[in-house]
C-alpha cells in the first residue's frame, strides 16, 4: 500500500469517507446561505439559541449531503461526479443569492434550454471570483487528492460505519430543528429547492425524466374533431388574427394600466382594448408558454398532460386555418411544433440584428406582403424578445432610450434599481412602438383583409422588489409583480362584424379578472372553430358575440 512519503510533491492522502466529509461540509457552508436565510428568519440574532439552531442545520445539512453522496460515490466515481456537483454548486449559489432563484425543475429546464445569446448576458465580471474560490480552489484541491486503497471488506466495513454516524447526526440535529423545520417546510415548502447541490441534481433528474418520457411519447392530438363555423365559412373577406406572445412584460410597469410613467404613449393614442387584470399561467417561458396555448392550464395544472398534448395553434390548423410562428426568441417551446414558422435571425432584417440578438422590429420585416396576401383565416403568432433580463438595455435602440440614466451592465448589481427601473421601461416603450407599427401596417390593409390583434405577456419581472430579480420563482411565492401580466386587443374597422363580436361590450369585459387560460377557448370562439374542447365559460369573449353566433354552438 502507498504510504504518504511515497505520494507525489502537494498531494494530499485521504480516504473517501474524509473527503465526502470535507464536502459536505463545504456543501453546507458555502452553497446553502439562501436556505440558511430562510430557516433563520424571524430569529433573534442576538439570542443564543438561534446560533443553536443555525449549528444544528449546518449538522443537518452536511449529514444529509454525506448519506447521499455516500451511497453512490466510490474511489472510482469520487473525482468525475464530486468535481460535476462542486461546479455546479457555485453556478446554482452564485445565482441564487445574486438574483433570488430557486432551483426547480422549471429553473432547470430554462437553464438548459436557454440560447447562447441569453446564456452571454448571465455571465457577468463578478461570477468569475465566485467561481475561483468557491470552483477553481476546492477542484484543485480534490486533483491533488491520493485516495487511499482499502480490500473491499474494509472499504465496506467503513462505508457502513460513517453512514450510521452521519445518519445518527441527522436523526440528532432533526430532533433539535423539527418544530422550526416542519413550520418551514409546512408553510414555506419551496424552500427545499434552496438546499444545494441536492436542488441541481434532484431538478436535473427530473427535467431528464420528463423529457425521456416526452422523447418516447408522440405528443397526443387533440381537437380532431375541429372544423370551421357556418360563420367562419361566410366570411367575405380574408382575417387574419395577429398574436404577439410578449416576453417578460408586467403589468406593473405598463402605461395603459395606470403606471405612474407612460410607457406606452403609442398604443394609448389607439383604439386599443386594454386588460388591466391578467394573470400568467407560470413565471418563465418554458412554463407559461405551452400552458397558455393548452385547453387546461393553471386553474388544473399538470405539466406532464400539457408537454405530451398538442395545443391550440394544432387545433387551428386541423381546421383549416393558415397558422405560422415567427421567432424572435428561444423557440416555441413545442407549441408550433410541425407547423410553419421562421425565425427573426434568418430573416436578416437590415440594421436590426448583430451577431447575438436581433431587435423585435425584425419581426415586422416582410410582413406587408404577409399581410395583403392573407386568404381565408389565418393565424400568425409573433414571438419577440421584448423585455427579457438581465439586459434590458440590448433590447431597444438608441432612439429608445427615454427614461436616463439606465442601466446598461449584463451584471444587475452593477446598477442602481432606479437604473434598472429606467432600462426596463424603455424596453417597454419600445414594445410599444412595435406594437403600434404592427397595428398601422394591418389598419393599412384594412380594405380588403379584416384583422385582429391580440398581445399578452408570457410573465412577468422582478425588478429587485424583496431582493427579487428575474423571474422563475415557484408560482405558489411568485410576487405579483412576476404573474400580472399585460394584455391589449386591437380590431380593424371590418374585424368586429367579420367576429359577430360587439367591440363595446367587449370593453366591459377588459375590466374582468382573466389569464393565459382564456386564451385557448378565447380564439377558437373568435376565430368560430367548433371542437368539443371549447368550453365557452373560459371565452371571455362569448357574451360578446352576436347571438346567431351563439346559437350555432
Amino acid at each position: 500500500m502507498p504510504t504518504a512519503a511515497a505520494s507525489p510533491r502537494f498531494a494530499i492522502t485521504a480516504t473517501v469517507e474524509q473527503v465526502l466529509l470535507v464536502a459536505s461540509a463545504f456543501f453546507a457552508l458555502t452553497a446553502n446561505r439562501p436556505f440558511f436565510a430562510a430557516a433563520l428568519r424571524g430569529h433573534d440574532p442576538g439570542d443564543p439559541a438561534t446560533w443553536a439552531f443555525a449549528l444544528a442545520v449546518a449538522l443537518w445539512l452536511g449529514a444529509m449531503h454525506f448519506l447521499l453522496m455516500a451511497l453512490v460515490l466510490n474511489r472510482w466515481t469520487l473525482k468525475p461526479l464530486l468535481g460535476a456537483l462542486i461546479l455546479a454548486s457555485a453556478f446554482a449559489s452564485y445565482y441564487m443569492m445574486r438574483y433570488g432563484v430557486h432551483i426547480d425543475a422549471a429553473m432547470m429546464r430554462n437553464v438548459l434550454h436557454t440560447d447562447i445569446a441569453e446564456a452571454r448576458e448571465l455571465l457577468a465580471p463578478a461570477l468569475l471570483p465566485h467561481l475561483l474560490l468557491y470552483a477553481v480552489l476546492p477542484l484543485l484541491l480534490l486533483w491533488r487528492v491520493r485516495l487511499v486503497p482499502r480490500p473491499w471488506r474494509s472499504a465496506v466495513g467503513m462505508r457502513l460505519l460513517a453512514m450510521l454516524v452521519a445518519a445518527a447526526v441527522l436523526g440528532g440535529s432533526l430532533l433539535v430543528v423539527f418544530q422550526a423545520f416542519a413550520s418551514l417546510l409546512r408553510n414555506h415548502h419551496e424552500a427545499r429547492h434552496l438546499i444545494t447541490p441536492v436542488n441541481v441534481v434532484s431538478a436535473l433528474l427530473r427535467v431528464a425524466a420528463r423529457d425521456l418520457r416526452g422523447s418516447v411519447v408522440r405528443r397526443q392530438p387533440i381537437g380532431l374533431d375541429a372544423v370551421p363555423g357556418a360563420m367562419a365559412a361566410a366570411r367575405p373577406r380574408p382575417l387574419l388574427f395577429v398574436l404577439v406572445v410578449g416576453e417578460t412584460a408586467r403589468a406593473a410597469n405598463w402605461g395603459l394600466n395606470g403606471y405612474a410613467r407612460q410607457t406606452t404613449p403609442q398604443l394609448a393614442a389607439l383604439p386599443v382594448i386594454n386588460f388591466a387584470h391578467v394573470s400568467s399561467c407560470g413565471t418563465s417561458t418554458e412554463v407559461s408558454l405551452p400552458c397558455m396555448f393548452a385547453p387546461v392550464g393553471r386553474r388544473d395544472y399538470d405539466e406532464a398532460r400539457i408537454r405530451g398534448s398538442e395545443g391550440l395553434l394544432h387545433v387551428l390548423d386541423r381546421a383549416g386555418v393558415a397558422v405560422h410562428w415567427r421567432d424572435n426568441q428561444s423557440g416555441c417551446k413545442g407549441v408550433c411544433d410541425g407547423l410553419s414558422g421562421d425565425t427573426v435571425q434568418a430573416l436578416v432584417a437590415p440594421g436590426l440584428c448583430d451577431e447575438h440578438h436581433c431587435l423585435d422590429e425584425g419581426l415586422l420585416q416582410g410582413l406587408e406582403r404577409r399581410i395583403a396576401g392573407a386568404r381565408g383565416t389565418e393565424m400568425l403568432v409573433l414571438h419577440p424578445l421584448g423585455n427579457h433580463g438581465p439586459s434590458y438595455f440590448r433590447r431597444y435602440p438608441p432612439s429608445m432610450a427615454r427614461f436616463t440614466p439606465a442601466c446598461e451592465h449584463d451584471d444587475l448589481q452593477r446598477c442602481t434599481r432606479q437604473e434598472i427601473v429606467n432600462a426596463y421601461d424603455n424596453a417597454l416603450l419600445y414594445t410599444d412602438h412595435v406594437l403600434a407599427r404592427l397595428i398601422a401596417m394591418l389598419a393599412a390593409n384594412a380594405d380588403h383583409t379584416d384583422s385582429v390583434l391580440l398581445y399578452v405577456s408570457d410573465h412577468g419581472e422582478s425588478l429587485g422588489e424583496k431582493g427579487l430579480f428575474l423571474h422563475g420563482m415557484p408560482y405558489p411565492i411568485a410576487p405579483e409583480v412576476q404573474t400580472h401580466v399585460p394584455m391589449v386587443m386591437w380590431l380593424s374597422a371590418g374585424a368586429p362584424a367579420s367576429l359577430g363580436l360587439d367591440a363595446a361590450c367587449l370593453r366591459q369585459q377588459a375590466e374582468l379578472p382573466l389569464g393565459h387560460d382564456h386564451l385557448f377557448h378565447t380564439v377558437l370562439g373568435l376565430l368560430d372553430v367548433h371542437t368539443a374542447l371549447y368550453e365557452r365559460a373560459w371565452d371571455f369573449s362569448a357574451v360578446c358575440r352576436a347571438q346567431s353566433m351563439a346559437d350555432l354552438r
